[in-house]
């Protein structure tokens, strides 16, 4: 099963932007990953996917639902990004979320396939 930085490049960052937190690590680059290229599950990938209802109640974090479904606190990322919220903020007492699975659906549509 794939983690989110899987396939991801590392690039070389001396961009003079980041001058003070560079001086202040006192290093000459830093290591990045590039952004990930991710898109919604298309028709026909959504046909394979499972979408359990979840009624966001006080408590209620992405790593725990993740715990819950995929057993596993890493793919939190999976449910903000299927429900379109990227963080809990988002998210309001009451509102219904949807938990997809199975995980290796899911983590083979936003790789395209």
């Amino acid at each position: 099963m794939g983690k989110r930085y899987d396939n991801r490049k590392l690039f070389t960052n001396d961009n003079e932007r980041y001058e003070k937190v560079l001086d202040d690590r006192d290093v000459k680059s830093i290591l990045h990953y590039n952004t990930a290229q991710m898109s919604y599950p298309s028709q026909s990938e959504m046909e394979q996917i499972t979408k359990s209802r979840h009624v966001w109640t006080t408590g209620d974090r992405y790593y725990k639902l993740a715990y819950k479904y995929y057993s596993s606190t890493q793919y939190w990322w999976v449910i903000a990004l299927f429900n379109q919220k990227p963080t809990e903020a988002d998210v309001t007492v009451g509102e219904v979320i949807f938990i997809p699975t199975p995980l290796e659906a899911v983590l083979r549509a936003y790789k395209g396939g």
